[in-house]
């Protein structure tokens, strides 16, 4: 029966912590993962309870330890069997800054403000929101930013050349699954894709491992090894 109550409070302390990091956005995690966020706290808990509390024995521990590692081993087993569940266990990727633009909406969802979407920018070295063609808030709190062109650093390519306007790049296949969001967002199709892949004489998604497209450059296939 003891055991029976600390796993109900274990599966519900996870669910607790996990819906809290939701609520405060990726830009309150600072560097960390949910899971790391979640961790941290649940094992610093269990360890005080081992310290101070003369109640709860040596394998009651034992056995809250052995259950949330599982628990953490079944989370991560399932996202990377299961695609589908990235974007809700783990979180996805959200662009803050769209072609120059600041993207309040995004902004808002993350909870980041301006003060520190530039503090995570200094990081980067970029000193100026202006500077700044896309900006991607990522799933650990950090900032992956890209210039525009005019302030990015010159390559000998470059001064050969005429100044190019930035791209982004899509991902178009992850582990042999199709983004098609991604794939419409781009102004692309599966005709379009399918005609790609016949081209480097592949005749399926699954046997893709990595497939991004570029305007400026086109596609990049990486085959399943």
């Amino acid at each position: 029966m003891h055991f029976i109550q600390i796993t109900v409070e274990l599966i519900v302390g996870f669910a607790a912590l996990f819906l809290m990091t939701k609520i405060l956005g990726k830009a309150t995690l600072a560097q960390v993962t949910a899971f790391d966020f979640i961790s941290a706290i649940v094992l610093g808990e269990l360890v005080g309870n081992a310290l101070y509390d003369k109640k709860i024995g040596i394998g009651s521990i034992l056995f809250a330890v052995a259950l949330w590692g599982m628990m953490i081993y079944v989370v991560e087993w399932c996202t990377q069997k299961y695609r589908a569940s990235r974007g809700f266990l783990e979180g996805k990727p959200t662009i803050v800054i769209r072609h120059g633009h600041l993207d309040r909406n995004a902004m808002k969802k993350e909870k980041l403000d301006i003060d520190m979407l530039q503090n995570l920018l200094r990081q980067k070295s970029v000193f100026s929101i202006r500077e700044v063609e896309f900006a991607i808030l990522e799933t650990d709190g950090s900032v992956s930013a890209l210039k525009k062109s005019q302030y990015e650093t010159p390559t000998m390519e470059d001064l050969q050349q005429r100044r190019k306007p930035v791209c982004l790049p899509v991902t178009i296949i992850d582990d042999g699954e199709v983004d098609w969001e991604n794939l419409k967002e781009a102004g692309l199709n599966e005709e379009w894709l399918m005609k790609n892949l016949h081209a480097h004489h592949i005749q399926s998604y699954s046997d893709v491992f990595y497939c991004e497209w570029k305007k400026d450059e086109g596609i990049f296939i990486e085959k399943m090894q």
